[in-house]
């Protein structure tokens, strides 16, 4: 299931949270070669991870995490307007109706169903919270997840080339992008509201918002 969880409350979820952070490590360290600090309990963290962040958790049967994504509003702090404001030829990315989605991270032990969920997860996001955008930095790897869901980015700016070129965009979850997303997981939308309203301790929608999809 998706679970919606802020920065402040990951402790109420230790093996979620331990999980998570030790799967970061291995993705983004190990795998990918970036260089990111892992601390002495092997889990990747950053100067974002303090800020109270909404992380967006696939969460697998066993109460592991499956993949996850993090978000901030672009009114405050992001990585994008820190450290990557030479691909957008120093223009800030700033607006409440634009979030910065980061640390897009799937577990080696989960099935193909995690990137569709956190897909998923952000296009609940993006309707709970009114939004317009998601901004984030992609690499090449990220292109075939994002066409296969139908939410490819705007791009904004590019530097490098081949498989060391990044760029950064915007992106939303567009109408036609529900469907195959939901098929993927292998569940209808109402199932999807139900996630997002148990994190959030919200009442269930109306049943005409659990038919979008």
């Amino acid at each position: 299931m998706l679970r919606y969880i802020y920065g402040n409350d990951l402790n109420r979820y230790p093996t979620l949270r331990d999980t998570m952070f030790r799967d970061r490590a291995d993705q983004f360290s190990r795998r990918l070669g970036w260089e990111v600090n892992v601390n002495d309990r092997g889990e990747e963290r950053d100067q974002y991870d303090i800020l109270n962040p909404l992380y967006v958790i696939w969460e697998l049967d066993d109460g592991t995490h499956g993949g996850s994504m993090r978000f901030l509003p672009t009114v405050g702090r992001t990585m994008i307007n820190e450290h990557f404001s030479h691909l957008t030829d120093g223009v800030k990315i700033e607006s409440p109706l634009i979030w910065e989605c980061t640390r897009f991270c799937i577990s080696p032990r989960a099935d193909r169903r995690a990137a569709a969920a956190l897909v998923l997860g952000g296009g609940e996001l993006m309707e709970l919270y009114h939004l317009m955008h998601f901004c984030g930095v992609f690499d090449p790897r990220m292109e075939r997840i994002y066409r296969l869901y139908h939410v490819e980015p705007d791009v904004i700016g590019t530097a490098g080339e081949g498989k060391d070129r990044i760029g950064v965009g915007l992106w939303e979850m567009k109408p036609e992008a529900w469907k195959p997303t939901l098929a993927r997981l292998g569940i209808d939308r109402a199932t999807s509201l139900s996630w997002i309203n148990r994190s959030f301790n919200r009442v269930e929608p109306p049943m005409e918002l659990a038919k979008i999809a």
